[in-house]
This record gives structure tokens, sequence and C-alpha cells, in this order.
């Protein structure tokens, strides 16, 4: 019996276009995959949502597709900062391309245990990787969302009793030049709130967190500050962008602070 004979499949991606026009970003977006992050006590299993993209040069008519997905497919280290870096390397040499841009965004879940009942529960953070390497310069930004709870200043400095507080997402965006555990910048921004939150408190629990809040009033400025303070002792961070939205208890807005550095 003979063989079949070999199909002749043409490449359309890779003939020329006459046009001469370099796209700088072209891919795939919002692929949803499984991944696991680097976690101080070793990696975390999650789920992600990914955009990878390339430069194409003017002379050719398309990229390969295909491609984007078989490195994600082939990637099984735990994403890091050495780990994402070879992503990267392996994205440019698998398309043949001089820059890319990769974005990752996934939740983590860390095991918090309450102020005084020491019971257990679980807590979600939404964490951001953002790769981009460009004629050979590699940079990496991690960021990080993390609830928290604020009280105002002034209105436990005008009212007889009580004061009005209000849950605060506290966003981070840091440039890294080296690995970098994300819960520092977890720990960073909890540690600057007026008290932190937890997925499961007891009475107690409860009675320890609305005192401890009050005792630690901050205004949405003070907790951008703080954090900023706080980043810029770091070496392993270049660049950092911090805001913090208030959802105000007794308004119908919210209170907003951004601010980036290194300030001198």
């Amino acid at each position: 019996m003979n063989a079949p004979e070999k199909l002749f499949l043409p490449d359309v991606q890779s003939s020329p276009d006459e046009r001469q026009i370099v796209i700088q970003k072209v891919g795939v977006k919002s692929i949803r995959h499984p991944i696991q992050i680097q976690l101080s006590n070793g990696p975390q299993a999650t789920i992600a949502q990914i955009d990878m993209t390339v430069r194409l040069a003017a002379h050719l008519k398309g990229t390969h597709m295909s491609r984007f997905l078989e490195i994600l497919q082939s990637h099984h280290a735990a994403l890091d900062y050495e780990s994402l870096k070879s992503m990267m390397e392996s994205m440019l040499n698998r398309l043949e391309a001089d820059a890319g841009h990769i974005t990752i965004a996934a939740p983590i879940f860390i095991n918090k245990v309450a102020p005084i009942s020491k019971v257990e529960s679980l807590l979600d953070y939404d964490v951001v990787y953002t790769l981009s390497s460009v004629d050979g310069v590699f940079s990496l930004e991690q960021e990080v969302r993390v609830p928290v709870t604020s009280l105002c200043p002034c209105s436990k400095k005008i009212s007889d009793y009580g004061a009005h507080n209000q849950r605060s997402l506290i966003s981070m965006k840091t440039k890294i030049n080296q690995a970098m555990p994300i819960e520092r910048l977890i720990d960073i921004a909890e540690n600057a709130a007026s008290c932190q939150l937890w997925g499961l408190l007891k009475r107690p629990d409860e009675k320890y967190v609305t005192e401890y809040a009050y005792d630690n009033p901050k205004f949405v400025e003070d907790l951008v500050r703080d954090i900023a303070v706080q980043l810029q002792k770091m070496p392993e961070v270049s660049y950092y962008e911090v805001s913090s939205e208030n959802f105000e208890s007794i308004h119908n807005h919210s209170a907003y602070a951004w601010l980036c550095g290194p300030q001198q």
C-alpha cells in the first residue's frame, strides 16, 4: 500500500506585506489558563486571564497565533521574576520578534488568622503581572489590589462618639528589578490601613477590629503616603504607583488618591 501523499499547506502568515507598516502589538487576548504563582510558602494554583502580543515587522503579513498558546501550554514553572522572564524570552524566540508584552491577571488566596479567636479563613487578592521586552530591555511590574478598612480622622475628631469608616481598595503597582514576594506588598498595604480585613471573624474579633480602626484613623491621603514611604525603602522597586479608593459610608461617592515615585 502506498504511503499517503504529503499535503502542502501554505504559510500565509509568513508571506510578505507590501504596505510596510509595523504593528506594535499583535497577538491574543483574554486567554483563561491555569497557572501557579510562587508565594512565600510555595506555589499556589489559580486561573489567570492572559494577554500576549509581539511587535510585527513591516515586511510580514501576520503572526503565528497558535504559537502563543503553545508557549503557555509548555510553561509549567510557578510564576516569579525568573520564570516570567523565561516566558517572555520563549515568546520572543518562538514568534521571532524583537518586542513583546504579556499581562497576567489572577486571584491569589492567603490564609489569615483572626486576631482574637484565631479562627482561620482565606482572603482573596487580585494580582497582575505586566511584562514587556523591547529591543532586549526586559521590565516587570507587579500589581496587587488589597481591600482594607479606613476610618475618617475628621469624623473622629468632631464627633462626641463614633466615627464613620469605609472599606477601601488599595492598588500598588511596582516595577521590580529582582525577585520580590507579592506578599510583601500586601503586608505594606494592610499595615498602612486603619485595619486589615479577614474572611471570618467572631464577636471578640469584631470588637477588636472596630476598636483597632478607631485608634488608627487614616485619610485616603494618609494611606497612599504611608505606603510610598515603605516602597521607597525597597531596593527591589525602581518605580511605583499607589492608589486608594475609599468607598464612603456617608456619601454616594468615593474618596480617591494616587501617587507615583520614587520621590525625592
